[in-house]
């Protein structure tokens, strides 16, 4: 009986912190496939990955990330990231304490994400991943979630996700994008900058201003 009852403890207390965590998945550039979690680009620099991790860990996040093979089909493993979520809800996590940040090809990947689990109340973060021919390219992206889109004005690769956005006909209860003027060009997603992940923590903290 006594061991019974620790059990049924356990699983009270489990339930419990994934009621109150808050989650957050990072998908990065696909620099970090080819290179590895030290990639270095002979244009933008170090893609510091583990520095980026550590910072939403030091806001309490509980992160789940790892270093996609090398050549990752965007919507397979989007499917993997909702199958990993539906698991994270059926422990009793809030849908919106789930908040997904994916970066250029990890941005597309979260977009699939968005459009595949069907969840109006989970947070998502897209950073420059909406390039020029994306909505002929990945026609089934539709986007569903409060999503934050953040581009960087000097960037010529990832933009404003507006058309996307704009085409998709699930629930979107909160929008917004951000245009930064840091002139990295497609390297701001390379660091911790505050400038795109202070607008994440508090988009991921449900604070949609």
């Amino acid at each position: 009986m006594k061991t019974l009852l620790l059990a049924l403890l356990s699983m009270v207390i489990a339930a419990t912190e994934s009621y109150g965590q808050q989650y957050l998945f990072y998908l990065h550039g696909a620099i970090v496939e080819d290179q590895g979690a030290d990639a270095v680009s002979p244009q933008f620099g170090k893609y510091e990955y583990n520095n980026i991790l550590n910072a939403f860990r030091k806001e309490k996040f509980k992160v789940i990330s790892e270093v996609r093979a090398k050549d990752t089909d965007p919507e397979t493993y989007a499917h993997k990231v909702v199958k990993q979520i539906d698991s994270l809800l059926k422990t009793g996590a809030k849908p919106n304490n789930i908040t997904v940040v994916g970066a250029s090809k990890g941005c597309l990947i979260a977009m699939y994400v968005s459009s595949f689990l069907k969840n109006k109340d989970v947070n998502f973060v897209f950073l420059a991943g909406c390039f020029g021919n994306i909505s002929t390219m990945s026609p089934d992206i539709n986007f569903c979630g409060n999503i934050l889109s953040i581009h960087e004005k000097s960037d010529g690769i990832g933009r404003s996700c507006a058309e996307l956005k704009k085409r998709s006909s699930q629930a979107i209860p909160h929008y917004k994008e951000i245009e930064l003027n840091t002139g990295l060009k497609h390297g701001f997603i390379y660091k911790p900058l505050q400038e795109w992940v202070a607008p994440a923590i508090k988009w991921a903290r449900n604070d949609y201003e």
